[in-house]
This record gives C-alpha cells, structure tokens and sequence, in this order.
C-alpha cells in the first residue's frame, strides 16, 4: 500500500489463455486456505464455479490488520483518514493490475456483509480499471440500521456477538483466528441480558476496542457520521448493484440505503438494486429459496439470482458479454405473492401513498373522529421477547408465527378487514405515534404481520412478520441532539422502518403492533433519560405508555 504496508492477497489465476478480467472480494474473516489448495466454494459453488469456468482471475485479500495482513485493523474505517478502504482497494487494482500476466485491464469488487462494506469503498475515488462493484448486504451505518443499532438503539445479541470479534488491536500477522472470550450465558441469552447495562456488558467482554470506543459517542456525532459509508456515495464511477434480502436480520438496511445515497448523489451511476425474501446472505447458497416455514419458489432460488443479475451483471462490465438490458433499475422479490417486481423509476412512481390510523383495535385508513387512546406498561422484568426461541438469536425470526406476543398486555395489536383484493406494499414504511409516557424515555417496537385466514390450506391463522423496526424517543427530533420526553405530554415520534416488498393476499389482514421492547434482539431502555454507558440495573424503570388513535402508519402501495 501507500503507506508501505502490505496486505496479504491470494490470487486464483487460469492456466490458460489471456484476457481475463480481475474479481476482487477483500475480507476481515480470512482469505484462507494460506497453505497449498484453493478455496472448497471454488469447486462447490455454484455461483463461483460460473466464474472461473469463464477465466475469470479470483482474488481475496486479508484487508489491513487482519489475520496476515500487516498493518492496524479498524472498524468500519472512515474515508477521511489519508489512507483507508478506498485507497486500499485502488492500491491493490494498481498492483494487480500491474503485475499479474493476462488480465484485461478490468476489475470488479464483490462481498457481502462487511465485505461488502469493503466492495462499496471500492468504487469511491475507484481506480480506472474498476468498472463493476456488488456490495451485498453491506454494512454501512452501524448506528442507524445495520449490526450494532438501529435508530440509536443498541441491537444487543448481535453487537454482544459481534464485537470481541473484530476488536483486537497490537495486531500480528496469523493465519489463525485471534481468540476471543467466550461469553457462557446462564442460564440463558434471555435472562442474561436481563437488566444488563452497557457498562457491565464492557467489562465481561473486556478489552473490546470498538465497545469501548462506543462509550465516547452515545449520540449520533461526527465520530459515527464519518463512518457512514454514504457520506462518501459521490461521482461513483463504476456500474453498481446493490444487493440485498428483505428478510435479512443483520443488513437490510445497509442494501436499500447505499441504493438510495447513490441515486440520489451520483445520479450519472449505473446502479441497480436486487432485493430478494432472503436471510443475510442467503442469495450465495442452495436454499436461498426458503427461510423458516416459507418456501418462496425457484424464482427466488441462489442459481436464478446469478443467472439472471449477478453473472450478468460482472459479464457485460468485466468481460464486455451479453447485456445488462433485463434487469431493471430496481428488482424485489414479492413474499406473499411469490413474483418479481421491476421498476425503472427508484423513486417508486407507480405507487401511492396510503396511512392506516391505530384507533382502537382497528387498522382503518379513515381518520378517527374523536381522540382516544390505548395504554400499557413497560416493564423492565418482563421484556416482550422477539421470538418464541431465545437462546439463540435464528434467522427465521424475521417471517416467524407472531402469535407468541399478539396476546399480551404489554403488546397493542391493529387489524384490517379482511382485504377484499391483494394489496402490494413496496418501499419505505413511516410510522408516526402520537404517545405519551410516565417516564422520560422509552423504545418503542412497530412490527407490521401478514394475518392468514382461518380458512387457509397451510397457514391458518398464522401471523408473519413482514417488517418490524426500534425506535428510541429520545431521537424522536435528532439522533444527535437527544432531548428527554416530558412525561405524560403527548408528543409525536416519526421514523422510518426499513422498506418491504410484500404482497397481502385477499382474505389475509395487515396488523401492526406497538410495544416497547423487543428483548433480547435489541436492549431494554432505562426509560429515563439518562447515559446509557453509565446507567446501571437500578436505573431501569417501568412506564406507562399512552398510544393515541391519531397515530398512523403510512405504506407505499403498488396502483
């Protein structure tokens, strides 16, 4: 690199011929094996075998300060420092390109997760060679959205996870994964989390750079803005294809938010966006089809993802093969109907607006004619659990039966008629509560459901979570200026649930629910305002919670 450090970078080349173009993935977990061999997916994937039968060059990278890669590892590096991810991937390009005999000149990033983090900084300030980049599912504000927080509040089984991960420092080059504590949770991950504060989390995972580092910036400052990836979503030279799954428990919003920063500030980029019903990288494997009790159809299926976006995609940009003309600006995948649906336009003009109001156990899209309102307590000791299995925190979770919280007290339920037609739901969800609250603070938890019928063949009565979403009031005005509630004045918080793409079929109902925790997926609010890095088990309260029948929920509906 530039600054002299070296990365450590495993390149798969075909014996044979020239011309071949440069496919790029840099990894935090490892560019294995570093022995004599090549990588299993490269033989069993089916996706991957399609590459390099094309003479494709395969590259994976160790990205600086992990496993033998020299140099310091930082999370989510900003690209404000003088020498970060993008200035690593266009290093790379000019030595790959430079140096390895036969390629074409072309180059295209790819990776999912965090690598796709590392793939989407590869077309910033993107070398001239890099013509294509897919980031999938990438991580890209761990504040607002994705891993570690959602709207400020902390997404805790996955951040408790996620952390002593990828937190060592004094980094030597290994090809072995640095050990991490191993955190025994007794008598199980519900009740350990229960009361547990930030504080106390810090010292059973200690040390834990990134955690700690966290507990400078409770608030959403500059220290976590530049580390958004779409503060630097500019002049993106390369052709772009954002992927992503509407089901996926760990980036869903990174997908829909890069698409979105990028038409909206580098308009003259060919960006595309492919959302299917997919868990976190599930499009990669065999049963991308299917998640819990769903089976969403071939169309849906790993091999017609690459067939038709992602083979197509890496083909007409790196190899000048085929066209890129079937598939739209915008692709998702209908759960409910099980179809595809295209626009052109990323704005969605085809749609129209339409609010259901939360008046008493009804859903209705006319408003209330007199002001009411329904109540429940926040209690800290018996948080709403996020799905009927606890233990673990499963991928399934995100189209689980509901039916395990939609009769407690604690939990306010809305609900259609049934629909007399299918009603197609895409994109951004606004949810805007008008509550009141005892207390100074408070979380509060909108899911929309999927309510089968009684009648239905497989499902009867089944209750599937299309989309559900924290919101911490303290952030009702600015994530980074928090003010307090004032207790029991009746106040409006405004936010935005990660997009869906859902189709509810005739006879089924829409039901949303309000509650105000969604344990131990994500942490339990003090429900004061106070630090939450210095707060302790004494300072979690209950509250009583106010939801007023004006409140509303507002979907983007297909024509």
């Amino acid at each position: 690199m530039r600054d002299s450090v070296k990365l450590y970078t495993t390149i798969y080349k075909p014996r044979w011929g020239s011309d071949h173009p440069i496919l790029i993935q840099r990894t935090p977990y490892s560019s294995a094996p570093y022995e004599d061999g090549i990588p299993r997916g490269l033989v069993t994937s089916y996706r991957m075998r399609n590459f390099v039968s094309r003479g494709y060059i395969i590259v994976y990278q160790d990205v600086r300060g992990r496993f033998m890669s020299e140099g310091e590892f930082e999370n989510i590096r900003p690209a404000s420092a003088a020498v970060n991810e993008a200035t690593d991937a266009y290093d790379t390009v000019e030595w790959l390109v430079n140096n390895i005999e036969g390629n074409n000149g072309r180059v295209g990033f790819w990776g999912c997760s965090y690598p796709g983090f590392y793939a989407m900084y590869a077309g910033v300030d993107a070398h001239p060679a890099v013509k294509a980049v897919s980031p999938q599912a990438p991580v890209t504000d761990w504040f607002m959205g994705d891993d570690v927080h959602h709207n400020g509040v902390m997404m805790l089984s996955d951040a408790f996870n996620l952390m002593p991960m990828l937190s060592h420092t004094n980094h030597q080059p290994t090809t072995e994964w640095e050990p991490t504590k191993n955190h025994e949770m007794k008598p199980d991950r519900f009740n350990f989390f229960i009361r547990a504060s930030r504080d106390s989390l810090r010292k059973i995972m200690h040390p834990s750079s990134f955690w700690d580092a966290m507990s400078s910036h409770p608030d959403y400052d500059n220290w976590w803005q530049e580390r958004d990836v779409r503060r630097y979503l500019y002049n993106i030279k390369p052709a772009v294809m954002v992927v992503g799954g509407t089901f996926d428990a760990e980036d869903c919003y990174g997908a829909w938010n890069t698409f979105k920063a990028i038409r909206s500030q580098s308009p003259q980029t060919d960006c595309r966006l492919v959302m299917g019903p997919w868990a976190h990288g599930a499009w990669n494997g065999r049963k991308a089809h299917k998640l819990g009790d769903f089976d969403f159809g071939r169309g849906a299926s790993g091999r017609y993802y690459h067939n038709n976006f992602e083979l197509p995609f890496f083909e007409y940009h790196l190899r000048g093969k085929g066209s890129v003309e079937e598939i739209a600006e915008v692709s998702m995948f209908l759960s409910g109907s099980n179809e595809w649906y295209t626009t052109d336009d990323w704005q969605l003009s085809d749609t129209e607006e339409i609010s259901y109001y939360l008046d008493g156990e009804t859903l209705s899209t006319t408003a209330p004619a007199a002001t009411a309102c329904r109540s429940y307590v926040s209690d800290p000791d018996n948080p709403v659990p996020y799905d009927s299995v606890t233990d673990y925190r499963r991928r399934e979770y995100m189209v689980a039966n509901q039916e395990f919280t939609t009769v407690r007290k604690d939990v306010l339920c809305y609900t259609t008629e049934p629909l007399a037609t299918d009603v197609t739901l895409v994109g951004e969800v606004i949810a805007s509560l008008d509550v009141a609250i005892s207390t100074t603070d408070a979380d509060f938890v909108v899911r929309v459901i999927d309510l089968f019928p009684s009648d239905d063949a497989q499902k009867p009565d089944y209750q599937m979570l299309v989309r559900a979403e924290p919101m911490r009031a303290r952030y009702r005005e600015s994530f980074s200026n928090p003010l307090p509630m004032v207790p029991n004045e009746k106040t409006t918080i405004r936010y935005a649930l990660p997009d869906i793409a859902h189709t509810f079929k005739a006879g089924h109902r829409i039901m949303v629910c309000v509650q105000s925790s969604w344990f131990p997926l994500a942490e339990f609010s003090p429900q004061q305002f106070v630090n939450l890095w210095e707060c302790s088990s004494a300072d979690f309260i209950s509250a009583d919670i106010d939801v007023y029948n004006s409140s509303k929920i507002t979907f983007k509906r297909v024509r």
